[in-house]
């Protein structure tokens, strides 16, 4: 019999160790109602820190283009001759638009997000002081006011605190990762369509990024078409003076024809890589910040950091009392 009373003895503990172990909803519901007016209080502190936060964040408007790729005219003949000198034609770095060719439009676009021509940019339109010390806008003067710690504008010197190795004056690769924050490029995959954004304090500055943008990115791809162009000119033409192979002549007159094409058509056309389809404009509406969204997403966190709070607290009080 003792046996008997052994043997059904652990299945009991068991059972009792479970049901001390299982979380009684009810025990947590009363918890919380009778610590709501804490939770209501935490709500409240986080949904006025947000409220004063989202409106301490100045107004961000952005302008964008939409750009349509630009037609290579001048592909059909290199084409053409891809097939039969491309061999040749690879020996004077010549890009005849045989197949594996990286795509001219992809490759402008990289070309804005890279470093040098953010540089570029930077130092030509002299934007360093909009990008990086601007505070805030003046709408009735549609002026820029910088903070008076980091550049005076009077003497338009910086002044900003900062440790070395880093000066007062922004450094490039400073400005780049604030230019990175404030230029969007994107291509459609299914159109090939392009838009260039630009986010900042001034509706009129973002406009302006944006065509200057687009003004430059057109200008440096057709600058570096025309050299490479120039380049492999000059090579076929110490080929030609080198050879007295009559059909050797014929092809390398051929491929420097096609040179002067793409020179000539560099140099006819303004929108090289891309043609504008919807210029910027300056944006009347702002962009950001979300002020409602923000307030919302900060009740939710201090409501749900409020109960958390609570049952980490009756938790801590249970584990004591055991």
């Amino acid at each position: 019999m003792s046996n008997e009373i052994n043997k059904y003895q652990p299945d009991a503990q068991f059972q009792q160790s479970a049901q001390g172990d299982e979380i009684d909803l009810r025990e947590l519901f009363s918890v919380i109602w009778q610590a709501k007016w804490l939770i209501i209080a935490i709500t409240a502190v986080f949904a006025i820190g947000s409220a004063i936060f989202a409106l301490s964040q100045p107004n961000v408007y952005k302008s964008e283009a939409l750009l349509a790729p630009a037609s290579e005219e001048q592909s059909g003949g290199l084409s053409a001759l891809a097939g039969q000198f491309g061999g040749l034609a690879s020996m004077a770095g010549i890009n005849l638009g045989a197949g594996g060719s990286v795509d001219k439009t992809q490759m402008a676009i990289e070309v804005i997000k890279s470093r040098q021509f953010a540089s570029d940019f930077i130092k030509s339109h002299n934007i360093l002081p909009d990008l990086m010390a601007a505070e805030e806008w003046n709408m009735a003067a549609d002026t820029l006011n910088y903070d008076a710690e980091i550049y005076n504008s009077e003497t338009k010197a910086w002044v900003r605190e900062v440790n070395a190795p880093f000066k007062p004056e922004p450094s490039m690769q400073e400005a780049y990762k604030e230019f990175s924050k404030a230029i969007s490029v994107n291509s459609a995959k299914d159109t090939g369509m392009v838009t260039i954004s630009v986010e900042h304090l001034s509706p009129s500055v973002a406009q302006q990024w944006v065509t200057w943008l687009i003004q430059d990115i057109n200008k440096v791809m057709k600058e570096r078409d025309v050299a490479e162009a120039n380049r492999s000119s000059e090579f076929l033409e110490n080929q030609i003076a080198k050879t007295n192979v009559a059909d050797i002549r014929t092809i390398l007159y051929q491929l420097i024809e096609e040179q002067t094409k793409t020179i000539m058509f560099a140099e006819v056309r303004d929108e090289y890589v891309f043609k504008t389809i919807d210029p910027a404009l300056v944006p009347e509406v702002k962009a950001g910040p979300k002020r409602a969204l923000i307030c919302i997403l900060g009740t939710m966190l201090g409501g749900m950091l409020g109960v958390m709070f609570v049952l980490a607290r009756f938790a801590l009080r249970k584990e004591e009392n055991i």
